[in-house]
């Protein structure tokens, strides 16, 4: 599906929300609604509200804040929460279904496209009776690079303690 026809479903599907909740339907809700649409892969209220500021449509925060809200509630964004960090966010529609891989040392976010999930028996016949919209698995642990400093970090460690014992004999 090409972006502007996605762009009009969850236009439409927000609108449907708005009316069903008896929430008003307003020129800034829908702009935020566009931008996230416009953004592909994380991100968090500060850089959504930069990235509003730059397209020249002024928004409140509060106004970003609530309209989030609104977008979580009636599924049209997921939230994450990576560890520690700051919640990141992402649409909902017109993603692939994908695996985050989280460093706990720096905080980087990898995404994997994971197009055969497995599941055990037990969890598929969980299955049989859930209609699924969207999953997303996290894997925490240590990049290659992060991997490499540590490695780096011990092995300058051990030479220094090698080094001290060395003195000590003499």
């Amino acid at each position: 599906m090409d972006n502007n026809k996605l762009k009009e479903q969850v236009k439409a599907e927000f609108t449907a929300y708005l009316t069903l909740h008896k929430h008003r339907r307003t020129p800034e809700r829908y702009a935020v609604l566009d931008q996230i649409y416009s953004i592909k892969g994380h991100f968090d209220m500060e850089s959504l509200f930069s990235s509003m500021q730059k397209s020249n449509f002024r928004v409140s925060r509060a106004t970003l804040y609530n309209t989030m809200e609104l977008l979580l509630s009636c599924n049209l964004v997921v939230r994450h929460q990576f560890g520690a960090n700051v919640a990141q966010y992402e649409r909902a529609y017109g993603n692939e279904n994908h695996d985050h891989f989280i460093c706990q040392c720096c905080g980087k976010i990898k995404e994997y496209k994971n197009t055969n999930p497995s599941f055990t028996p037990s969890q598929q016949r969980h299955l049989q009776r859930f209609q699924i919209s969207y999953y997303s698995m996290y894997i925490y642990g240590t990049c290659a690079k992060c991997l490499r400093v540590k490695k780096a970090e011990e092995k300058k460690l051990k030479n220094h303690t090698n080094n001290n014992i060395h003195i000590k004999k003499k």
